[in-house]
């Protein structure tokens, strides 16, 4: 078995959040579960999270896993609240032996909307998907005004739904400002910055994907006091050779960052959802950073 780095550990412990059943993986629900099922009991179970699945399909999902033990933990995507949230509770009543959607995930594009949503998404631990082009400055205060936490789209399935580094940095920086914690979705297969397929079809374009190393630092370079032009640079960052893995720390050009800042970014930035949970350990160990 791999022996990870206290440091890289502490930065990446349960990060991802399996989403095998959206593009581009797009699997069934049974094969999604399946993959699900072995991947808690490999080698890199220590960075695996939740089951993501859309709210209208949990009874789907349900069916699908059976019981299993322990509990999975399942994070729920909603489209519309009323409707919705109710789906949630009764599966929970009855599966909560077996399997908990504990956490949801919401696309809201104003404050009144996040404020108005504020009391049922309260029950849940919630995030808000929120557009990045802009300062999305009153929407991160809304989210924190409503106990409520961040969710930022890095990609999707074609270049054009790639936010740009700087955006990302001022997501970040304000997240930081607004004490709100926040994970990314889409596009973060890979550790690092570069250039990817962007789906997994044969003849599949390329486009210009961050890496879910990136992010991460990034937020705890910010949370650290770092100035937004370092973090968009580190956002940018394509060479692994410039993150430097060692028990006590990890170290970018000259920034380190130890395992209490990093236990501090953990706060700020709590996972990223990714369709594949293989691709991205496997790329750790190809870039020689597991």
């Amino acid at each position: 078995m791999t022996t990870v780095p206290a440091s890289l550990r502490e930065l990446l412990a349960g990060v991802v959040d399996y989403a095998g059943l959206f593009p581009p993986a797009l699997l069934p629900m049974a094969d999604a579960v399946r993959e699900y099922a072995e991947q808690r009991h490999g080698a890199d179970s220590w960075a695996l999270a939740r089951f993501v699945v859309p709210a209208v399909r949990l009874e789907e999902l349900g069916a699908a896993a059976g019981e299993p033990a322990p509990s999975w933990r399942v994070s729920a995507l909603i489209t519309d609240a009323d409707r919705e949230i109710p789906l949630v509770e009764r599966f929970n009543q009855r599966h909560a032996a077996h399997i908990i959607a504990d956490t949801l995930e919401v696309k809201l594009s104003t404050p009144v909307a996040i404020r108005s949503l504020a009391g049922p998404l309260g029950e849940y631990e919630s995030y808000v998907e929120v557009p990045v082009a802009d300062d999305p400055a009153e929407l991160i205060e809304a989210i924190a005004d409503a106990g409520l936490m961040a969710k930022i789209r890095t990609g999707g399935l074609s270049a054009d739904a790639f936010p740009t580094a700087a955006q990302v940095a001022r997501f970040i920086e304000r997240c930081v400002e607004f004490d709100v914690s926040f994970k990314a979705t889409a596009g973060l297969h890979h550790p690092l910055r570069g250039e990817y397929p962007l789906t997994y079809a044969p003849d599949a374009m390329s486009g210009t994907m961050f890496g879910f190393m990136n992010v991460f630092l990034a937020a705890a370079l910010l949370r650290d006091g770092g100035s937004m032009e370092a973090a968009t640079r580190l956002l940018e960052e394509r060479d692994a050779k410039s993150i430097v893995i060692t028990d006590d720390a990890i170290t970018w050009r000259g920034h380190e960052f130890p395992v209490d800042s990093l236990q501090e970014a953990r706060i700020q930035v709590t996972g990223f959802g990714s369709c594949s949970f293989r691709e991205p350990l496997q790329d750790l160990r190809s870039l020689g950073l597991l």
